[in-house]
């Protein structure tokens, strides 16, 4: 078996899902017609605040939390609903959103450059 490194994961992972940018995610938020999900660690969303309206969903737990059979399932979980995940700048919120996709999400996508680009694109963010 051949290995690959973690770039080639999240490269292969970006080429099987959706990456809408800054604008597209902040237009989606506007229109009240996603699910933002923050993957951070809680260290982080401290640190640097997150995007407002964003629940906070940890990468460790997304599978668990998205899978309905799970017992640590969340409602906002829901195969039906438009969901996208974001990180601190897009390497495990395209993993975790090609996991989703293999849970049977189809309105997956994850914010292309996370947290990074919308804040250098001068997006609001909150106190987390």
């Amino acid at each position: 078996m051949t290995s690959q490194t973690v770039a080639a994961l999240v490269a292969d992972a970006k080429q099987q899902i959706q990456n809408p940018t800054v604008d597209e995610v902040s237009s989606e938020l506007a229109a009240d017609s996603i699910v933002l999900v923050d993957i951070r660690e809680p260290e982080e969303r401290a640190t640097t605040g997150a995007i407002p309206g964003a629940i906070h969903a940890e990468r460790g737990m997304i599978e668990f939390y998205a899978d309905p059979t799970s017992p640590y399932h969340r409602p906002e979980f829901d195969t039906e609903r438009r969901i996208i995940l974001y990180c601190a700048s897009g390497g495990r919120s395209a993993l975790a959103t090609k996991s989703l996709q293999l849970l049977g999400y189809r309105r997956v996508a994850h914010l292309d450059g996370g947290l990074k680009t919308w804040a250098a694109a001068g997006q609001p963010l909150e106190a987390a």
